[in-house]
């Protein structure tokens, strides 16, 4: 009898958390890791781009100095850990439980999980987030667009809470993300946007999508004038009319996204500030985009998209 196949991408190699322990038993062993994530051709100065670099440098805290500019750098330098006390063992597990939580990690887990405070789990996590900050290609062939609303209710906020967030009389008081999904490679591109006018909605469209592309939508009449000038064949489900599917026009696919990061919103995080939002989006964005790989190459990959990003915490309660 043929075994029977898991659910969802059973093709994925995955990890346990005892696979986990003893791929990263101690910092050392995690430093490595995140060197050769980071450099697979072999250590680079990371501010001249110099090849020969001195290894067990004569300081504190930096193990390496290049031999031409003579700076001294760690494995986080350049990157979203650097100036941070952490440990390279928690930040592996750190990556690994953003990872594997589909439906997202609240900062309350990763405090618990890891042995730091909330407030330090918070950093983390939004530091993390920016490693799936990254730009796709245009998605091409059939591609769905849609628009989620993000956020709690206006009747349920104080009239401070609805002034501190700029929300007119008659408001939802909800933000407004905008989501394209190809078709055939699963990839999604979503932003947050500010209104739901034919001008950011074409922007959006011209951004994310190759001309010639098929575009599936709603009947939102932004998107007809989006479409207008004949760059991408145009087909439409009347929402409106209760229409969801007509032979293989449809937005299924999109709204799939949008069911899992409302899931996240509600059960995980309970709150996602609108400051933040577009990192929240980029995280789900970004987990979707990276399913069809193994674990081990999903978090190799937020940890090359590291690099090169920094997110201070006075960046994100200023």
């Amino acid at each position: 009898m043929a075994k029977q196949k898991a659910p969802g991408k059973h093709f994925r190699q995955g990890m346990t958390l005892i696979e986990l322990l003893d791929m990263f038993p101690d910092d050392e062993t995690a430093e490595k890791w995140f060197v050769q994530a980071r450099w697979p051709d072999g250590i680079t100065c990371p501010h001249c781009k110099c090849k020969k670099v001195r290894k067990n440098a004569k300081h504190p805290q930096m193990p390496y100095r290049c031999a031409r500019c003579q700076g001294f750098f760690s494995t986080k330098t350049g990157t979203v850990m650097q100036s941070s006390k952490i440990g390279y063992r928690k930040w592996a597990i750190a990556i690994y439980l953003l990872t594997t939580g589909i439906k997202g990690t609240s900062s309350m887990k990763l405090h618990r999980d890891i042995g730091v405070t909330q407030k330090t789990a918070w950093h983390m996590a939004h530091r993390i987030r920016e490693a799936w900050s990254y730009e796709l290609s245009p998605l091409t062939g059939t591609v769905e667009i849609d628009e989620t609303f993000v956020g709690g209710k206006a009747k349920h906020m104080t009239q401070a809470q609805k002034e501190a967030r700029g929300i007119a009389q008659g408001g939802s008081g909800k933000a407004i993300v905008i989501g394209a999904k190809e078709r055939e490679s699963k990839l999604v591109v979503a932003r947050v946007i500010e209104g739901r006018d034919r001008h950011t909605i074409a922007k959006f469209i011209h951004d994310t999508v190759r001309p010639g592309s098929e575009v599936f939508t709603d009947d939102h009449k932004a998107y007809g004038h989006a479409t207008r000038h004949g760059l991408y064949p145009h087909e439409v489900v009347v929402h409106s009319k209760k229409e969801y599917v007509r032979g293989d026009v449809h937005t299924n696919g999109i709204e799939g996204f949008w069911s899992m990061l409302k899931r996240g919103h509600k059960g995980i995080y309970h709150h996602m500030s609108e400051k933040h939002l577009q990192r929240y989006v980029n995280e789900f964005a970004g987990r979707n985009n990276d399913r069809p790989s193994d674990t081990k190459d999903q978090m190799a990959n937020i940890a090359k998209g590291m690099v090169g990003r920094r997110l201070r915490y006075q960046d994100l309660i200023s």
